[in-house]
Parts: C-alpha cells; structure tokens; sequence
C-alpha cells in the first residue's frame, strides 16, 4: 500500500489531503489540513502575491511537509490556481517555495483545474447530465457534462475573495454589496455564450467550500439527521432563505451563524452571491451537493489512470469494493451474500413487487452488512449500521443509504430501533419501513446460506404455494448447517410476507 498526499494551494485556502492507495485501484482518505491562507486577497491592485500572503502560505506548506513527512507519505503532488496562475511574480515563489519547503507545485491551467474537477464528480457521483458550479476564492468554474464526456467549460475570474475585495465599499451595507455581486456576476454569465442553451435537464452541482458551508447552515436549520454533505439535495428556495439571512448581517454577527466556518465569514455573502446569480440565470430549482472535487480528481487520476480517457461506468459498484477492502470483510463471503440476496429478492418479486431500486439498496446492505466486525463481533449488525450511515458510498443517494444502512442492521436479528428509524423521517418515504423488513429478512437468510462461508449454497429456487413459500437450495457439499441457520428467519419472514418459510 503507498501513501501520498495532495496539497491543493487555492486563492482562498491552503488544503492537504493523506491517501492511502490500494495495489488494485481503490484509495481512501486518511487526514486532512487546511488553513486559510488567502493568497488571492488584495491581488487585483496590482496583480503580485503579497509578502504577507506569501509568508503565511510558505508557513503553511512547511506544516503540511512536516506531516507528510511524519506520516511516511511516498510521494506530494502539488498544484495551485488561479491566484498564483494570474500572479505576475508566479515564478519567484514558486522557487521559494521549492527552496524553504521542498516541495514542487504545479500551476494548473484553466482546463486542467475544470477537468480535475468533473473527473472528482464523475467518478464519484451517478447523475447522468450535470452543470458543475464550483467556487473558489479566485475564480468560478463551469463545467457542462452530459454521457459522462464534457460538453462545455468557463472559468471566470472572480471567486469569493476577488469579488468580495471589489466590493469592500464601506459606503454600501453588506446587504447592498451582496446585491452588486449578485448583479455583477449575473452580467458576467452572459459572456458564457453555452449558458443561454443548456439542458433543462441538466441537473446543477455545486462544488467547493463554500457549497460545504451552505450545507452545514442548511443542515442546522433543518436539523438533517445525516451528516454527509456528498450528494445533499437543497432547493433554491431553501437556498434563497439562508442567502437573504446571511448577506444582511455584517461579518461578526455572521460568526456566530451555526454552521458557517468563522474563517468563511468575510467572503460567504460574495461566495452566496455567485450561486444566487446562477441559479437565476440557468433556472434550476434545486442544487446537489458534492463532496468530491479538484482533490478527488487528482486521487481518482493517480489510482485509477484510466479515468483519464473514461469515467468509471459503475459508480456505486466501485465505491463498494473500496469500503469492502478498507473494513477487510471477507470478499468471497460479500460476493456469496449479494449473489444470493439477489437471487432471493428475484425469486420473490411476486410477494414483494419492489421496483429495482431497492435491489440497488439491498446489494449496498449486503455488501457491508459484516462491516461492523471491524469495531467488535458482538451485536456487529448495530456498528453496520452506522458505519455505513457514516461512509461515503459514492452513487447512492441519502434515502438509499439510510434504507440499507437499517436494512444491514436487520441481518442477524429482526428488530428495527424505531425511535431512531424517526429520527430520518424526513429522509425516507412511508413505505420504506415495510422496504427495511423485508429486505432485511431478505439479507438474514442470503447471509445464513453462507454461515460457514464456504459457498456451498450456490443456488436458490423459491416456490410460492399458497400460505407458503418452498425454498429450494442448490448445494455443493453439506450444507446442514447454512439450511439451520436460515430456518431461524422463518418467524420474522412470516411477519414480513404473510408466509410460512420452508428450506430445503
């Protein structure tokens, strides 16, 4: 296994990430820094990197090397944007940088940057046609996708600090500033001659920092029980509520806003401003959330090479088997489980009648329905289940995760923590409880028919006879003790289909 580490040098802040490559493609993140550096800040005077910014970001990058270097890391990949790609004394600090810290960054081009950026989306997240909205303290970047290729890309030279030091008037409220970036920045789209024919069925993802905070903000008001950022759904109006709160307040007060980082203060109002104009401009009712970005773009090139010429086609698949490998389930004893929690909920779409969306769900809860051991054995269904609340299972959505997360919880014992099953109220939909019953019976008995994990069940044909279902098992040697186990999910298989369970 190699460790290598990203540091990602933005306008705003200085970012580095540890990550743990895998030998066959997978890679997971294991410690993050970051320190608000604001190179960018008062550049457009004169376009020069200031001394002080440059002094704050060289003892920031000396930090990250320190911790690079107590942790092992094989190799640093480096990379900077817009600030220091627009910056007229770009050169000498790059070379100071290479000389005090020992680390060699990249300037990224405009391209490069919006590539980096769908490649962490794409591969990280399954919504067919997409239009990136990602900010950064320097510059804005727009990116249009649709079959999983780019369509079209811009990037704009304003980000949440250049915008918000165009606009420091100390004449104009904060409410007043906000409203001219706003205006501004809707004018500037204009420019992105693409924009006016888009998709309608496009569907607008934001990323960055300041879409992170938006959540956090979003997710106190709401009090969201699931805190995970990666693919959060926000309608404009929720948005337009928190825009209209926070651009009228002046920078202490907005401070004391739950959610929203203090060193995001100064430049939340700009950074709401751009997504305001945005969304008044593409027209869009509601905003995905992503997680995944430039860093992830970087990870993604660096294990899996051939991202670069095509995307990952199975998204969900591919975040599966890293969270499989990284809790070290048993693999043979995962791909037995899905394989025949499969066949089960195939055999018996005539008791159940689910659509294939909860086969997607099931397949999630089989495949980590063991990860809890990595905590303890004991009452191991109970760690499943926040663990996978809690992981990022990339290409499912909130609902979905939250199904198959008390779907794995089920897989050893019937019962269903209801006062917790509430808490996700607004989440899941009325009928996703009797879902999480029968799924989760579903899981029990495709688990039992691998309890001495040797796959000697390889098969299962059910007959549906009046107040009864026959399953039959296919067999490669003695499977006595698999036949027993899954006998025991006959009671609550009764409660959950209305039928008495017989194996064979």
């Amino acid at each position: 296994m190699k460790k290598f580490g990203i540091i990602d040098l933005g306008s705003n802040s200085a970012r580095l990430v540890i990550v743990n490559m895998f030998t066959d493609g997978h890679f997971m993140v294991v410690d993050q820094l970051k320190e608000s550096v604001r190179l960018g800040q008062d550049m457009d005077r004169d376009g020069f990197l200031k001394p002080q910014r440059v002094a704050e970001t060289i003892k920031t990058i000396k930090m990250f090397k320190r911790l690079c270097d107590a942790q092992n890391v094989d190799r640093i990949i480096a990379v900077a944007t817009a600030a220091v790609r627009r910056a007229k004394n770009q050169r000498s600090f790059l070379d100071e940088i290479q000389v005090v810290c020992g680390v060699k960054i990249t300037v990224l081009s405009e391209e490069e940057e919006a590539t980096l950026v769908y490649r962490g989306v794409i591969n990280s997240m399954d919504i067919p046609k997409g239009i990136i909205l990602e900010i950064g303290g320097g510059s804005t970047k727009i990116v249009n996708y649709n079959r999983r290729m780019i369509l079209n890309y811009a990037t704009l030279p304003f980000g949440a600090v250049t915008l918000t030091d165009m606009f420091s008037d100390l004449s104009l409220s904060p409410e007043e500033q906000a409203n001219k970036i706003e205006e501004f920045f809707f004018e500037q789209l204009k420019n992105v001659e693409w924009l006016a024919s888009l998709d309608p069925e496009a569907q607008m993802i934001g990323v960055g920092g300041s879409f992170r905070n938006l959540y956090k903000i979003n997710k106190m008001v709401r009090k969201y029980p699931l805190d995970t950022v990666h693919n959060y759904n926000m309608s404009v109006d929720d948005f337009t509520n928190i825009y209209d709160i926070v651009k009228a307040l002046d920078v202490d007060k907005r401070k004391r806003i739950k959610g929203l980082s203090p060193a995001r203060a100064d430049i939340m109002p700009a950074a709401m401003a751009i997504m305001k104009a945005f969304v008044s401009y593409t027209n869009v009712q509601t905003i995905t959330l992503s997680g995944s970005g430039l860093r992830e773009g970087i990870m993604f090139t660096q294990a899996v090479p051939q991202t670069v010429e095509r995307p990952i086609s199975d998204v969900l698949g591919y975040s599966l088997d890293t969270l499989v490998k990284y809790y070290d389930c048993s693999i043979p004893h995962v791909e037995h489980v899905v394989n025949l929690s499969i066949q089960l909920f195939k055999q018996l779409r005539v008791l159940h009648k689910f659509s294939r969306q909860y086969l997607k769900i099931l397949k999630i809860a089989a495949s980590l329905h063991d990860c809890g051991m990595r905590v303890k054995y004991y009452n191991h269904q109970k760690h499943s289940w926040y663990m996978i609340l809690n992981s990022s299972v990339y290409g499912a959505s909130h609902r979905e995760i939250v199904i198959a997360a008390f779907v794995a919880s089920c897989h050893k014992k019937g019962d269903i923590d209801l006062a917790e099953w509430a808490k996700y109220r607004d989440i899941v939909l009325e009928d996703d409880l009797d879902a999480v019953k029968k799924l989760g019976v579903l899981l029990r008995i495709a688990e039992s028919l691998d309890r001495s994990q040797a796959g000697v069940v390889t098969g299962i044909t059910c007959d549906v006879l009046g107040d009864s279902v026959i399953m039959k098992t296919e067999v490669t040697g003695e499977a006595a003790l698999e036949i027993r186990d899954a006998i025991g999910a006959s009671t609550e298989f009764k409660k959950a289909f209305k039928k008495n369970l017989e194996i064979l």
